[in-house]
């Protein structure tokens, strides 16, 4: 049992000022009004994060360089941990472009699924698994059947990303990226053209879908949408039983999904920065609307703390609010109900943070997983004035 004592509580639906919680059994047991003099640290909920691409480039820092996956599990794990992140699903990709072998072949993906559930035993961050489908890979759906019929994958998200559409619908814009990338322009054009002279017929894609979905749904898994780039698309993805909209690209196609009872998801990267790299949506500006549910890492887990930070003035709710979007929001569209909040009762996942803003503690089930050195001490029995 221990108690962290004169801290500023961020609580799903207040702030206490100064506040103690008890932490018993992993779990949060109490929590109390304060008498003692504020420490100037904040405990916020450990984050929640639904949709992270780093394991990817941990595994391969640069093309056809593999790293061992104890070796890049072990240097993510820690990096999520330093950044508040107590809960993480590692975004790993089925795509038909990729060759066999190759990153995000079906074989590779299959392989590396597997093998991170197998490495996440004993690590500090509970570690699981979103399996980012693309939609026109047709005969990697068995390949997902049989990873969901092992319990491997825990979030199953689809996707196209034939250029002309989704994500990539701004052409003009694929190609600058791609440039940037070290393409000629010509050798960008060349690649769009003949992606789209191979794109999947329509009614293949739609039967993908549903075929995902009846998988998704018989396992109990939850499912995500990606880009979605139009009013039709929106409601197509809602219709096949899609609970969670991430990244859409238009005002649009976010306010039909929240129409239809999903939850938008989108990157803190995006928040912090106040644009999308690819000139999409801004995560901003779907806050202001109110059509943003969730903050995911997207590519860099330090995001998210700022992403908070960035989005709380504007919040009908300030900070709590925006908290939220990193916590109690994602828990509540993942079915983890028994995190995603300080209350009692939930487990004890904290990210205390000092008044520079920095991550300096995180807790995940009452054990502390991240520490710089800093933080509040535990004590055996604060100088409480009353329950809260």
């Amino acid at each position: 049992m221990m108690w962290l004592c004169d801290v500023k509580l961020i609580l799903a639906d207040r702030m206490i000022e100064n506040g103690s919680l008890r932490i018993e059994n992993g779990v949060i047991a109490e929590i109390a009004e304060s008498a003692g003099q504020p420490s100037g640290f904040t405990v916020f909920p450990g984050f929640i994060d639904m949709h992270g691409d780093m394991i990817e480039l941990e595994l391969e820092p640069r093309p056809k360089v593999d790293f061992p996956m104890q070796v890049a599990v072990g240097h993510l794990d820690a990096r999520l941990a330093a950044a508040g992140v107590t809960t993480a699903y590692a975004g790993v990709s089925f795509s038909r472009s990729a060759k066999d072998g190759e990153r995000r072949s079906f074989e590779h993906t299959s392989r590396i699924i597997r093998a991170l559930k197998d490495s996440v035993q004993g690590l500090r961050v509970d570690h699981r698994i979103h399996a980012r489908f693309d939609v026109t890979y047709t005969k990697a759906i068995a390949a997902l059947e049989g990873l969901l019929d092992a319990g491997a994958v825990d979030l199953v998200s689809v996707m196209d990303h034939t250029p002309g559409q989704g994500q990539y619908r701004n052409i003009e814009n694929l190609i600058a990226y791609r440039i940037r990338g070290g393409a000629t322009e010509a050798e960008a054009r060349a690649r769009l053209q003949a992606q789209m002279d191979n794109a999947v017929p329509t009614e293949e894609l739609l039967q993908n879908l549903r075929d995902v979905s009846r998988l998704c749904q018989a396992r109990g898994v939850a499912m995500a949408s990606h880009d979605d780039d139009t009013v039709e698309k929106a409601r197509l993805m809602a219709d096949i039983g899609v609970v969670i909209s991430e990244f859409p690209v238009t005002m649009e196609a976010a306010e039909v999904a929240v129409e239809r009872g999903l939850m938008i998801a989108m990157g803190a990267p995006n928040a912090m920065r106040g644009q999308s790299y690819s000139g999409n949506l801004s995560a901003r500006d779907a806050h202001a609307a109110g059509l943003l549910h969730i903050l995911a890492a997207d590519y860099h887990p330090a995001a998210i703390l700022p992403a908070i930070r960035a989005l709380a003035d504007a919040d009908p709710d300030g900070l709590v609010g925006a908290v939220r979007l990193a916590s109690k929001n994602p828990a509540k569209a993942l079915g983890l109900g028994d995190r995603g909040e300080i209350a009692p009762g939930k487990r004890a996942d904290l990210a205390i943070v000092d008044a520079s803003d920095r991550v300096v503690q995180t807790y995940a089930a009452g054990e502390i997983i991240f520490s710089n050195g800093a933080g509040p001490q535990g004590a055996a029995r604060p100088d409480v004035a009353a329950v809260a």
